[in-house]
């Protein structure tokens, strides 16, 4: 009888939670769509209209961009899954959506990690942490080196200020942090039982697992840079190819060291792109809506295909 009320108490404490998270993300979503005081949806519709995004070339593209956006973050985790156990593409999906869902409402995505750890066994769960850690890093260091890249381009050709002697002081700390952590889990004969096992982690994920993982964040990066530049070119921006992607480098760059939830990311990347995009005359009103538009179809889209899946999850208990 005991048993019975705590595995009905564990079932229902689950839908409890999987349903405040799937409320929780439709409600953030709609707030940051419907309340976001520099967005008004009749412009932005019209603006639409006017541009003709609703053609079927637009929509096909659109959509191309972003099934590849997904297709390689789906492919970077089942080669980083299979690491500990083989993952199908199907599997690597599922967790990939779901955890989307999950992160969008927590600060800086780390609602990820959490998600795609209940995938997996008990005994895994350490190292599906790590290898999602991995994964991010990765992704993470590709937007900071064609950021640093693309936004001294845009500083220099717009004359900002930069203090280049301090934020290469800067820079040079951080590399200098993360050789000497790295060096140290990784050669440091230490007893601490904790450090040898992520001595022993590292050790044993194969270059050529980590060379594939950096080529798939760098094509990632590629892609919705580029899905970035078809939206200006949709509304007709005025640009060159080499200030377009300059500025994207930078909004990105910008964008992804500032900590905030995932779910006011396409406010937060709104306002630097509206700042990076004002050098070159653009109205805010075409960088909103280019950004509204990347966060709808790489965010908002897959979170509600995610919603069905953190659903239907059930945890070991209830299998």
């Amino acid at each position: 009888m005991y048993n019975s009320l705590s595995y009905k108490s564990k079932q229902f404490f689950w839908l409890l939670i999987k349903l405040t998270i799937v409320f929780g993300c439709g409600f953030f979503i709609w707030k940051r769509l419907a309340t976001n005081s520099e967005f008004h949806f009749p412009d932005f519709y019209q603006n639409l209209i006017k541009n003709d995004l609703f053609s079927i070339k637009n929509i096909f593209f659109l959509f191309i961009f972003t099934f590849l956006n997904w297709f390689l973050e789906i492919t970077k985790w089942e080669t980083l899954a299979s690491f500990c156990i083989k993952t199908s593409k199907k599997n690597a999906a599922i967790q990939s959506f779901a955890s989307l869902t999950t992160s969008l409402i927590t600060p800086n995505r780390i609602g990820e990690y959490g998600a795609k750890a209940l995938y997996f066994d008990k005994s895994f769960r350490k190292q599906i942490v790590g290898l999602n850690l991995i994964g991010n890093f990765y992704q993470m260091t590709i937007t900071l080196v064609f950021g640093v890249i693309g936004f001294s381009y845009f500083a220099y050709k717009h004359n900002i200020s930069v203090d280049y002697d301090k934020m290469s002081q800067f820079v040079l700390v951080g590399i200098v942090i993360f050789l000497v952590l790295f060096l140290f889990v990784k050669y440091f004969n230490s007893k601490n039982n904790f450090i040898k096992k992520i001595q022993v982690f590292i050790y044993k994920i194969p270059l050529k697992t980590n060379f594939k993982v950096v080529l798939i964040s760098l094509l990632r990066f590629v892609v919705f840079s580029h899905q970035f530049y078809f939206l200006l070119k949709i509304f007709k921006v005025d640009i060159s190819y080499i200030d377009a992607i300059s500025a994207i480098t930078s909004v990105y760059f910008i964008s992804s060291i500032i900590p905030m939830l995932s779910v006011f990311d396409v406010i937060l990347k709104g306002t630097v792109a509206i700042w990076v995009f004002s050098f070159f005359t653009i109205e805010p009103l075409v960088v909103l809506s280019v950004t509204t538009i990347m966060w709808i179809f790489n965010f908002v889209f897959p979170a509600i295909i995610g919603s069905y899946f953190v659903l239907t999850f059930k945890p070991s208990f209830v299998k």
